[in-house]
C-alpha cells in the first residue's frame, strides 16, 4: 500500500520533476457573459492604438466559435483621460483617424466610450468638442470606481514600446 501510494504521489509530482508532457494543449475556458471596464490612461495619445488590441483581444474571442456570444452579451465600458484624450476630439480627426474609427467601429458593437469631464476641463474641451460615440463623465476615477462597484472587471492596458519584431525574436 504505501508503494502504491508514493507512486501516486510520484504521478502528481512528474511535471514538476523535470519530466514533460507530449506537448501543449488548447482548452476552451466555458467563458460567459463579461463585463469589463478599461482604464486610458496613457503618456502619448498615439498608445491608444495598441490598447484598442486590448479590446479586440476580448472581443474577437467571445464572439467567434465555440463561443458565439452576441455583442450584447459583451458590456464594455472604456475610461478616456490621460493623453489620449486628444484623440477622440473631433479637430484631431485627420491625425488619429485610425483610431477613431476603429473606437467608432467598437461602439457600434455596444462598447462606451467615456472621457473624464476633468480631463477635459485641463486640455480646454466642451462636451461638443468630442466625436459622437463619446460620452463626458464627471471624473474618471469616479467612474472607475462606480463601475467595479458594479461588478465590472478592471482593465489597465500596459503599453510599452515594442523594440523587437517577432520574427527576430521567435
Amino acid at each position: 500500500m504505501l508503494k502504491l501510494l508514493m507512486f501516486v504521489c510520484l504521478l502528481g509530482l512528474a511535471p514538476a520533476a523535470g519530466l514533460q508532457a507530449d506537448s501543449s494543449r488548447s482548452v476552451q475556458t466555458p467563458y460567459t457573459e463579461q463585463k469589463v471596464v478599461y482604464d486610458f490612461y496613457f503618456d502619448e495619445p498615439d498608445k491608444i492604438n495598441s490598447a484598442l488590441f486590448w479590446i479586440r483581444s476580448l472581443i474577437n474571442p467571445l464572439m467567434e466559435e465555440p463561443y458565439g456570444l452576441a455583442p450584447e452579451f459583451i458590456d464594455i465600458k472604456v475610461v478616456i483621460h490621460g493623453t489620449e484624450i486628444v484623440t477622440v476630439a473631433r479637430k484631431n480627426y485627420a491625425r488619429y483617424r485610425e483610431a477613431v474609427d476603429r473606437m467608432r467601429y467598437y461602439a457600434s458593437l455596444g462598447v462606451e466610450f467615456k472621457v473624464c469631464g476633468l480631463a477635459a476641463q485641463d486640455y480646454g474641451y466642451l462636451p461638443t468638442d468630442f466625436q459622437d460615440f463619446v460620452e463626458v463623465v464627471p471624473s474618471a476615477i469616479t467612474e472607475l470606481a462606480h463601475w467595479q462597484l458594479q461588478g465590472y472587471a478592471l482593465i489597465t492596458p500596459n503599453v510599452m514600446e515594442k523594440k523587437h519584431a517577432i520574427e527576430d525574436i521567435r
